[in-house]
């Protein structure tokens, strides 16, 4: 059985009067996942938009829920669902989100090092943190965070506060991580071990 949490994203600015404008996430009803036999997914609805079109006789309106979708465990996913009721966009971005998760690297509970990534007018910059540090990010960045299973990680969200090209941004900083065993894979190299502490010289009187 999944976790549902409801986050808000920043607000995004828009005209007055007539037009899109964002809709705070309402209460969703528990989902439950279909995946692995252990395996435990966490949805969160980062940011919920509402656009109308005027068509002859009224409006007709169309919602779009951006959804994280992450096991805490190194795998994460973000999509966009759209429809014509909160609950099918919901639905559906889920749906989205859990087909194109992807892994990132972790050491331990943190990132393993810095990392700053654009998507967009969105520039996030993301540090590794001591244990115990907790995630120090703002309501998006944070969404992304805890989907993907980081726990101590400091961070800091430059340029536009759009909430979709901010998750986007987080996600491509994560997906640029390497872990040193990565890196020496790579480039074709065996990690050396590390050499045994030498013993203490005894005194000799």
């Amino acid at each position: 059985m999944a976790e549902i949490e409801k986050i808000t994203g920043e607000p995004q600015a828009g005209p007055r009067g007539r037009g899109r404008r964002a809709r705070p996430v309402s209460e969703t009803p528990e989902v439950n996942f279909e995946g692995g036999a252990s395996e435990e997914l966490t949805e969160k609805v980062v940011y919920i938009n509402r656009s109308a079109k005027v068509v002859k006789g009224g409006r007709r309106f169309n919602f779009s829920a951006l959804v994280v979708v992450g096991d805490k465990k190194g795998r994460v996913g973000v999509a966009l669902g759209k429809a014509g009721e909160v609950a099918d966009a919901i639905r559906r971005g889920g749906e989205l989100a859990r087909n194109r998760m992807v892994g990132v690297s972790l050491k331990d509970a943190t990132i393993p090092h810095e990392v700053f990534s654009e998507f967009g007018g969105a520039k996030v910059l993301l540090r590794p943190a001591s244990p115990g540090t907790g995630i120090i990010a703002g309501k998006t960045v944070r969404a992304v965070l805890e989907s993907a299973g980081v726990r101590d990680v400091l961070s800091k969200s430059l340029g536009s506060k759009n909430a979709a090209n901010v998750v986007k941004a987080t996600l491509k900083a994560l997906l640029s991580l390497r872990t040193r065993e990565d890196i020496y894979k790579s480039r074709g190299l065996e990690l050396n071990k590390r050499a045994a502490e030498p013993k203490p010289v005894e005194a000799t009187a």
